[in-house]
C-alpha cells in the first residue's frame, strides 16, 4: 500500500527557511515521481515542484523557481523541499503526491496523482 507522510511545516517569519520532507512506502523509487503542492484558504491547489525519482529531473513553477528547491534522498525514502526567502503569501498546507512520471505540465493537472500525503501546514508571519 501507498503512503506518503509530509513533515516540517510551522510558523516562520517572512523571509525564514523551512525544510518540507515527504517520506514514502509501498513502492520503490523508480516506480513513482513526487511533487509538492500547496492549498491556501479559499484557493485552488497549486503545483510547485517536482522531482523525478528515477533520473532526478526537477521541475518548478514560476513563482517558486530559484527560492526553492526539491531534493531527494534514495537511502531514507525521502524527497524534500527546502523553501527560503519566504513571504507571507506563501502560507498554505503544502502537500506531497506521487505519480508514474511528472514533469512540469503535471503541476498542473493535480488530479493525474493517484497518492497523496495528509499535508502539513506552512504560515508564513509578516
Amino acid at each position: 500500500e501507498v503512503h506518503l507522510v509530509e513533515s516540517g511545516g510551522g510558523l516562520v517569519q517572512a523571509g525564514g527557511s523551512l525544510r518540507l520532507s515527504c517520506a514514502f512506502s509501498g513502492f520503490t523509487f523508480d516506480e513513482y515521481d513526487i511533487g509538492w503542492f500547496r492549498q491556501a484558504p479559499g484557493k485552488e491547489r497549486e503545483g510547485l515542484s517536482c522531482i523525478s525519482t528515477s533520473d532526478g529531473n526537477r521541475y518548478y513553477v514560476e513563482s517558486v523557481k530559484g527560492r526553492f528547491t526539491i531534493s531527494r534522498d534514495n537511502a531514507k525514502n525521502t524527497v524534500y523541499l527546502q523553501m527560503s526567502s519566504l513571504k507571507p503569501e506563501d502560507t498554505a498546507v503544502y502537500y506531497c503526491a506521487a505519480r508514474s512520471t511528472c514533469t512540469y505540465l503535471y503541476l498542473h493537472t493535480d488530479y493525474e496523482f493517484p497518492y497523496w500525503g495528509q499535508g502539513t501546514q506552512v504560515t508564513v508571519s509578516s
